[in-house]
């Protein structure tokens, strides 16, 4: 691969991070705690929050689809021979990487599954009980907490693996 077909992949690579980690942020700490001075109904903050996340999702899972298909393309090489994953740094900081990246997804699809259309039709008509909205935030927050932790370290370990240490 020449310098300048690197330099696009990691660019690709960098964009879609940022839209992936960016957005999620973005949701998480700037987004939510607004959505409480706009509103003080939890039915209606749910409702908004589920129009965002629909909207987010359409750019975030092709985003996330972005970012592992060009990091396996980086690392392909490394991929291809075993025996350099565990004799080098470089490759156990992969492997990590890797493991990281399986539980994102595992974590996000679970945080997607969770809102499925029926219980987004009973969020969007008010058939929910608040008692039972709590329940589905608490584990909607935990569960993006725990997208955006395991995003960050993802990036901390691409940083290992871009400085070659």
């Amino acid at each position: 691969m020449t310098a300048l077909e690197q330099a696009i992949i990691t660019w690709i690579h960098l964009v879609a991070a940022a839209i992936w980690v960016g957005g999620s942020l973005f949701i998480g700490i700037v987004f939510s705690p607004l959505l409480k001075t706009m509103t003080n109904s939890i039915e209606e903050r749910m409702q908004i929050m589920i129009r965002v996340g629909r909207r987010f999702n359409k750019i975030a899972v092709p985003s996330l689809i972005i970012l592992m298909l060009t990091g396996l393309y980086t690392s392909h090489v490394l991929l291809s021979k075993p025996e350099l994953l565990v004799a080098t740094s470089y490759g156990t900081y992969l492997i990590i990487k890797i493991i990281l990246v399986i539980a994102l997804i595992f974590v996000y699809v679970i945080h997607v599954r969770i809102i499925r259309k029926d219980v987004e039709e009973k969020i969007m008509s008010n058939q929910m009980s608040e008692s039972e909205i709590q329940k589905l935030r608490k584990k909607i927050i935990i569960l993006g907490e725990i997208t955006v932790v395991l995003s960050i370290a993802i990036l901390f370990f691409a940083s290992l693996l871009d400085a070659g240490v």
